[in-house]
Parts: C-alpha cells; sequence; structure tokens
C-alpha cells in the first residue's frame, strides 16, 4: 500500500503558546458568551445532550492545546467532547513527542476541573482508503490502538521516497518517516483493539474528496466487512462544512448512528463563530448526563444531527425533539371575529422554517414562517368557525428525516369557547 496524500496534509506553521492547563472562569465565559450558544430542550422521554466527537490539538494536527478545546465548548455550551488525536500523523512530533497517546486527553480532562462538560478519550485512526479514517471514543487506553514496528523501518522509509518523487511536500522526514512507519500496522487489529475497549467507532468524513474524488460516499468491501462484524456502529453524515446526502442514505441501510462532528483544527471562533455560525453537533439522547448512558444512547442510535441551520435524524429521533422545541402557549379570537391568535414559541437555539400544511390560512403571514433561536411569532389563523382544538400541521424545511424527507409536526392548543 502507498503511503498517500491522507496522511500527510499540509499544514502551515501556528504559533501557539500555553501556561497551565486551567480553563477560563465561568464568570468570564459568561461575560463573553458566543453568538451561537447551542442549547435544545430535553424531550418528553430523554435528556438532549450536545456533542462533539471529532476534535484536534497540538498533540497531532491540530492548532491549540487541549484546554482550549474545553474553554471553547464551555463557552459555546456543547455538553461533552471527545479529544481524538491522529495516531500516526503527528506534525508536531519533533517539539511535542507524545509517547503516551493519552497525553492530549488527560491535558484536556484536568482542565475542567468542577465544571459540568464531559471529556472523553478518543483516537483518529488514519489511513488511506479502503479504510479511510476511523474515530475511536470512549477508549480506555489511545496507546493499544498504535503500533510502531522498527523492523519495518526500511519498508516505510522506501515508500516516502516513492511518494516524495512524484509530490512536493516540505516536512520534516522524520516526520513522514513516523506516519509511514505506523500506518503499515494493519488498521484491523486497531480497530478490533477499540472495540475490546468498547468503544463506540464510526467512520468519518466518508464524503471527503481525498477519499472519493467525487464527493460521494460510497461502503467499501472493507466497511461492509466491518458493518457485518459489529465492528463499525455509526457514520459522519456532517463533517465541518460538509453534509452527505448519500452517507445519511448508508446509515439509514446499515443501521449505522447519524453523526455529525466540528473536526475542528483551529479555533471553534474561527471556524464557526466569526462567521455567524455554531459548531456541527450531535445531539444525544440519553436517560442520564454521564458518560455510560451517552455511550449507550450512541450505539442504540438515538441521535440527531444540528447543521448549519438544518436538524438531521431518524424520524423516531427528530420528531420528539421538534416537539420539544416547538409549541404554543397561548391562544385566543380577537374580538367579534373567527380569526385565532396564538403565540408560537421557539425554545432552542436553533431557527426553524415551517410550512403550513393545514387547510387553514394565516392573517398575518404567508405559508412559510420563520421563528428565530428562543424567539416566538403572534400568527392569526382564519379558522371559519371557532374552534375548541386547534391542530395545526407544519412540514419543518430545515429538518430531515430521510435525505428526501423533511420532517412534519402538528402543533395543538386546547382554545375553549
Amino acid at each position: 500500500m502507498k503511503i498517500g496524500l491522507t496522511l500527510l496534509l499540509v499544514f502551515s506553521q501556528v504559533a501557539f503558546s500555553h501556561g497551565s492547563v486551567n480553563a477560563p472562569e465561568k464568570h468570564v465565559l459568561d461575560e463573553h458568551s458566543s453568538k451561537k450558544q447551542i442549547f435544545f430542550p430535553n424531550t418528553e422521554e430523554y435528556l438532549t445532550i450536545s456533542t462533539d466527537l471529532h476534535t484536534h490539538s497540538v498533540f497531532s494536527d491540530g492548532h491549540v492545546w487541549p484546554n482550549i478545546r474545553v474553554a471553547e465548548a464551555l463557552k459555546d455550551g456543547t455538553d461533552l467532547i471527545a479529544i481524538t488525536e491522529h495516531l500516526e500523523y503527528q506534525p508536531h512530533l519533533l517539539d511535542i513527542p507524545n509517547k503516551d497517546k493519552n497525553k492530549a486527553f488527560v491535558e484536556a480532562y484536568q482542565s475542567v476541573k468542577n465544571n459540568e462538560l464531559i471529556v472523553v478519550n478518543g483516537v483518529e485512526i488514519t489511513r488511506d482508503m479502503p479504510t479511510g479514517h476511523i474515530n475511536a471514543v470512549f477508549i480506555q487506553d489511545a496507546n493499544k490502538l498504535f503500533k510502531k514496528d522498527e523492523s519495518k523501518k526500511a519498508e516505510a522509509e522506501a515508500r516516502v521516497k516513492e511518494w516524495l518523487k512524484n509530490n512536493s511536500y516540505e516536512s520534516n522526514p522524520e516526520v513522514l518517516n513516523h506516519a509511514a512507519l505506523t500506518s503499515l500496522w494493519p488498521s484491523e487489529e486497531a480497530i478490533s483493539e477499540a472495540n475490546k475497549q468498547r468503544a463506540f467507532v464510526f467512520w468519518n468524513h466518508p464524503m471527503w474528496s481525498d477519499q472519493t474524488k467525487d464527493g460521494i460516499a460510497r461502503l467499501s468491501d472493507f466497511h461492509k466487512e466491518l458493518i457485518d462484524k459489529k465492528l463499525l456502529h455509526g457514520i459522519e453524515i456532517v463533517n465541518g462544512d460538509s453534509y452527505s446526502k448519500e452517507a445519511f442514505q448508508i446509515a439509514i441501510e446499515n443501521k449505522l448512528t447519524l453523526i455529525g462532528t466540528s473536526d475542528v483544527h483551529n479555533l471553534i471562533e474561527w471556524d464557526y463563530i466569526e462567521k455567524d455560525s455554531h459548531r456541527p453537533v450531535t445531539l444525544v439522547f440519553t436517560n442520564n448526563k454521564n458518560k455510560n448512558s451517552i455511550k449507550r444512547a450512541l450505539f442504540q442510535g438515538r441521535t440527531v444531527v444540528w447543521f448549519k441551520d438544518s436538524l438531521i435524524g431518524l424520524k423516531q429521533n427528530l420528531i420528539p425533539l421538534l416537539e420539544s422545541c416547538l409549541s404554543i402557549s397561548s391562544g385566543k379570537y380577537l374580538d367579534d371575529t373567527n380569526i385565532l391568535s396564538i403565540e408560537i414559541n421557539n425554545n432552542s437555539g436553533a431557527s426553524f422554517i415551517l410550512k403550513n400544511s393545514s387547510s387553514y390560512s394565516f392573517q398575518n403571514y404567508d405559508d412559510l414562517i420563520s421563528i428565530d433561536p428562543k424567539a416566538s411569532i403572534k400568527l392569526e389563523i382564519k379558522t371559519i368557525e371557532k374552534l375548541e382544538r386547534l391542530r395545526l400541521p407544519f412540514i419543518v424545511l430545515n429538518a430531515l428525516e430521510t435525505p428526501k424527507k423533511n420532517a412534519e409536526i402538528i402543533l395543538e392548543y386546547e382554545v375553549g369557547k
């Protein structure tokens, strides 16, 4: 197998510094709250936990110290983050030898202190296709998912030299040789070890152009075998700025958990907040806010992905969330009319675009309604005759329950006479 571009990505040199591993104090975070706070209400049955299961620091190819990842999550309201360093690609190898592959997690975990943020240990197993990049989270020991066989050093160096004949790449040879040598350990063994540690394992960015030139996610025979053996449990349908409806369909057909992540390398502030956006997150529906309960929910597929202005999830997960986000809080008929005035509330940090699918028309809107995060609107409904109970169906245009089907909800309210 030739060493590929996947392991030799060019990252610009970034100056960074760090002091203690302490995260900012809570009052500092409150004074500088982000423009895009991540907030979703609990559903009737479950707690709603926001997670980012794919992040990087300087312990692989990220550009910040791990405690910055903690501070960002505390700032934007993410409930759980996984520190998932590349085990093989280590561009800061000479500056940060990183002999203990758990070190990035330990640094992040120590900075949490008394905050409610949950930090879990993870890794990114990095290979060329057909494996691609595989994340394992909730691991116990990253060192066991990594092997450097010095007896194959000559083979690794030969592969790097062959690759460099056709590619211009500036990097220390030791970094390239390390990536090539550690990538010779079969990915099947690393994935098997992750499963022995009862990790949740998912396929990263299957739409990535370095893995598929046309951007179309496709299952290889290798991935099919992993699924058949129950060694692969999820798939990223969203990674950073990319969404794949093909990956969504793969998830449905193979009963893989839907995952959306930031895959952040720089600052969340730079990549998302300054662009008036938010990091992509996987919303997990769980019985309790602890690692075991959240991991169990991931294995059971209870997730919805929040990506840009869209919510993406299976119907059984998406509809309860929408019903918790949207509600009618008050309603009465306008004086001497059959026009019902109601207030629709959005109890979440997401915005919603609703299309009227009822037989009613509205006095103050057309059939399209937009509701901002944590906001409400007044809607005047021409009910023709006075109702005791209102049932108002909408198509949610920015919520998908399959790659081609929008979610539908019914808002209900007891009007009385």
